[in-house]
């Protein structure tokens, strides 16, 4: 069971290089022992569009993450009831982790800017440490402001470890991250197209996606479905 470990939520559909390379510079940048990646079963932001089956994201997203050794895949929202929303998930994998577990949500400016639209938003703050991805643009100041803004007037800067910080609500990070300007919407528009989508996703999505016909008008049938199991979170896979 891991002491130290992040969590990136989302559609991963597909997963891309934007993710992993993030994953994996919080993992240096936070010296955590693990990263997971959380698929949602029912996003409860993107009703308007079809969303492909979850059986292929899972495939998708493991096939990208399988030689990571630090990298972990949850199906846990597969197994909450109703939609997916991040208090829940967090509240679940804060339930099954050690006392002394330190998680590091993910998540991009954009994102965080309108965190203030998720469902209970305000419990995030006590779930988990938020870590969000700067931007060149984007000044400190106008991360506390916000925060001031939308949680608490007592969040305040620690300059040395360039984290906010709170006397009772956990830190949020401002991590500095390479910017990989690619998008899952951006890769499933390629491959509508016929074009190639070679170094934007692994090699391996790449075979899965062309031999399942997936974002395609031909789509082929979905994947059978596969075995599922909450061993698969970091908190139960014995790290």
């Amino acid at each position: 069971m891991p002491k130290r470990f992040g969590v990136l939520g989302g559609t991963f559909s597909p997963i891309h290089i934007g993710h992993l390379r993030a994953a994996e510079e919080a993992i240096e940048a936070l010296e955590l022992d693990s990263f997971l990646f959380l698929p949602a079963a029912i996003p409860p932001h993107k009703t308007a569009q079809p969303i492909l089956a979850f059986e292929h994201r899972w495939r998708l997203l493991n096939l990208a993450i399988a030689e990571n050794p630090r990298f972990r895949a949850s199906d846990l929202e597969l197994h909450l009831s109703g939609k997916s929303y991040t208090v829940r998930s967090l509240t679940e994998l804060r339930r099954h982790c050690r006392g002394d577990s330190d998680i590091f949500f993910l998540l991009g400016l954009d994102s965080f800017r309108e965190i203030h639209t998720w469902w209970r938003y305000r419990e995030l703050f006590r779930l988990s440490q938020l870590v969000v991805m700067r931007r060149p643009s984007y000044r400190d100041e106008d991360l506390e402001r916000l925060l001031h803004e939308r949680v608490s007037e007592q969040y305040r800067w620690d300059v040395a470890k360039s984290r906010l910080v709170h006397p009772t609500l956990l830190p949020v990070h401002y991590l500095k991250m390479t910017r990989i300007d690619v998008s899952s919407t951006q890769i499933r528009k390629l491959v509508a197209q016929g074009k190639s989508i070679r170094y934007l996703v692994p090699s391996e999505v790449i075979s899965y996606i062309s031999d399942n016909h997936l974002y395609r008008d031909d789509q082929g049938p979905p994947a059978s479905r596969p075995s599922f199991g909450l061993a698969s979170c970091p908190e139960r896979a014995g790290d």
